[in-house]
């Protein structure tokens, strides 16, 4: 039986994971930034600073860098350290271009959705943020059924993917370097779990704003360390990515590279699921922060995708590339797998390169649980109303405790699945609110500390939604 329900969502994953979502992602990646016209320069110029900017008079549960951060804590995690090399042993080492220009675009589509999850978000009676995909399509296009997938979608995902996979991930890691069994790993994620989600999200943004700063500038510290130690091979790495993203062939230090469609189909891939712009999911966490207008948060939710795939994405390609044009054997024998290859990378660095890739991977998974346990709260409270949160809380607790001694094969595929149709919603709330968008943008743009007359609507959530 298992057998075949692995068979049927492997048929199912597939497709929605195949070139039509992938066209329709970067579509609308395109498609907002020609119609935002190139947002992306303000991401840079303004959504940094605003990033870090208190803005604590206007309404909101946290502040825009904990709302950030959080979503950081969910996006940011081994998808960037082992995705990238996945991406470049199956799609040679230019998709590391198409997987950077897939973050520079989906800047855009970040900056879109969580525009519409400040703008239409509500408050409950005892002064919760709630928004979302689902509260953009129920408030702004009245299609309140495709937000209730959309919710059950992100609710049902956030217990693999956001949960049991990076459970499994930081058990392995601790169990193959200092042979912690499982079980122990589990019970004790678990309990700092518990003691973070109890909080609700000014907890969990509180402890992300100090977690996710430390765990990036720590990685980066060590991709900055390998890079100067492969310094003469960082300027032929880079125009390596740039001539395999477009034609067959070999290069320099064997790496042989498929050409355009094979490039392209990984690095896009991996970029999409790196950043999540166009997922729906860092939204939810941006409508909880304190902002005077949905353009200023918009902004600043924006700078995740910068961060997240345009620096962190491409320092681990180039770090990845520059280390097999300085070992070739490594590209012969060992690039077929993107953990090894990745570890193989850091462990240049003597001694300390095996504990940076350990400390990175552990700090970025339990991050994502973290960010993941109040999306799914957020999504189950939208169609069963806030009754059921203690019951979600505690059955997350307990995958938690259990997915290290658990086969997860099937619930890593039934989630990445489900990530896709929470995706679809999105960007259907993305582009048919799109000139609500362009509206909105050029309302604040030039007036950022402009505040939002329109006051938020007051909800009854104590009421059963999925009747």
């Amino acid at each position: 039986m298992l057998n075949v329900m692995n068979d049927v969502i492997t048929k199912i994953n597939s497709v929605v994971w195949g070139w039509p979502m992938i066209i329709l992602l970067l579509g609308t990646h395109l498609f907002m930034t020609i119609r935002l016209r190139f947002i992306q320069r303000k991401t840079i110029t303004k959504g940094i600073k605003l990033s870090v900017t208190a803005d604590p008079n206007a309404e909101g549960e946290v502040s825009q860098f904990g709302a950030l951060t959080t979503a950081l804590a969910a996006t940011i995690g081994t998808g960037n350290i082992i995705g990238v090399g996945t991406a470049i042993a199956m799609g040679g080492p230019g998709a590391v271009l198409w997987c950077w220009l897939t973050g520079v675009f989906g800047i855009a589509t970040k900056y879109a959705e969580a525009l519409i999850a400040v703008k239409y978000r509500v408050k409950t009676r005892d002064g919760r943020m709630q928004g979302g995909a689902m509260y953009a399509l129920e408030r702004g296009l009245n299609m309140k059924w495709l937000g209730m997938l959309f919710a059950i979608f992100g609710g049902l995902a956030s217990f693999g993917i956001g949960c049991a996979t990076q459970v499994n991930a930081i058990a392995t890691v601790l169990n193959e370097n200092l042979s912690i069994p499982g079980w122990t790993v589990g019970i004790v994620i678990a309990v700092l779990t518990a003691v973070v989600i109890f909080g609700g999200i000014k907890s969990i943004a509180k402890v992300c704003e100090k977690l996710v700063p430390f765990m990036a500038l720590f990685y980066v510290l060590g991709c900055i360390i390998i890079l100067i130690m492969n310094y003469d091979f960082i300027g032929p790495a880079i125009a390596t990515i740039c001539k395999l993203a477009f034609t067959p062939g070999a290069a320099a230090g064997g790496l042989v590279g498929g050409g355009l469609m094979a490039a392209m189909r990984y690095g896009v891939a991996r970029g999409l699921f790196s950043n999540e712009s166009g997922m729906g999911s860092a939204p939810i966490a941006a409508a909880a922060a304190q902002t005077r207008n949905p353009v200023r948060q918009a902004l600043v939710s924006s700078t995740g995708t910068f961060w997240d795939t345009v620096v962190v994405c491409l320092m681990t390609g180039l770090v990845l590339v520059s280390t097999i044009m300085k070992n070739p054997a490594i590209n012969a024998n060992e690039v077929s797998n993107g953990g090894v290859l990745t570890s193989m990378a850091f462990s240049q660095i003597p001694y300390l390169g095996p504990i940076i890739l350990t400390l990175g991977i552990i700090s970025f998974a339990y991050s994502t649980i973290l960010g993941w346990a109040y999306y799914g709260e957020r999504c189950v409270e939208y169609f069963a109303g806030s009754r059921v949160l203690l019951g979600y809380r505690i059955l997350y607790i307990l995958v938690a405790a259990i997915a290290p001694v658990v086969a997860l094969d099937l619930i890593w595929l039934i989630a990445d699945t489900l990530n896709a149709f929470m995706a679809i919603p999105n960007l259907v709330a993305i582009l048919l609110l799109s000139n609500d968008i362009v509206k909105t943008t050029k309302e604040y743009i030039n007036d950022l500390g402009k505040i939002d007359s329109t006051p938020v609507p007051i909800i009854d959530d104590s009421k059963e939604k999925a009747a």
